[in-house]
């Protein structure tokens, strides 16, 4: 089960003292009911199906895969475009935050994200996080290769 919040981040604070890894994932299906992803992040390669999210939880199942098959599957049969990012991971104060840095289509975008146990497990937000935006879909990764950011005030 993944529980998690997602924040839009204010400022650029999050990126001191740490290096980001660089993701590229392509969805074999982006449906709201259920997703499946190809992801490449650094070296190794996963292949991740989420069901419909209720509330902020879904089950997910995730396997490694050979990085050659992620690499076929991303440029031949998933759906474009394909989202890249930088991910930076940050401690703070116990728990580890994500922050997703889009890139290319979704350029401009950053978006932070902190799973956790239960959906009432509380938790403090660093300075540089800003609006919750959890439950707007928008803000799903599998709808931003329907609608870009760069598309979404044009």
């Amino acid at each position: 089960m993944e529980i998690e919040r997602k924040f839009l981040v204010t400022n650029l604070d999050f990126k001191k003292n740490t290096v980001p890894s660089i993701i590229s994932q392509g969805y074999l299906n982006s449906d709201k009911n259920r997703t499946v992803r190809v992801r490449i992040n650094s070296n190794k390669a996963f292949i991740t199906i989420k069901s419909k999210t209720v509330g902020i939880s879904r089950e997910e199942f995730e396997y490694e895969i050979p990085i050659t098959d992620a690499e076929e599957m991303i440029n031949s049969i998933c759906e474009k475009p394909i989202i890249k990012k930088f991910r930076y991971l940050i401690n703070f104060q116990g728990s580890i935050w994500e922050v997703d840095e889009f890139l290319e289509e979704n350029e401009g975008l950053i978006v932070a994200e902190i799973e956790l146990k239960s959906e009432n497990e509380a938790f403090n937000k660093p300075d540089w996080v800003g609006k919750e935006v959890s439950d707007d879909p928008k803000y799903f990764n599998s709808n931003l290769i329907k609608t870009p950011f760069r598309h979404w005030n044009s």
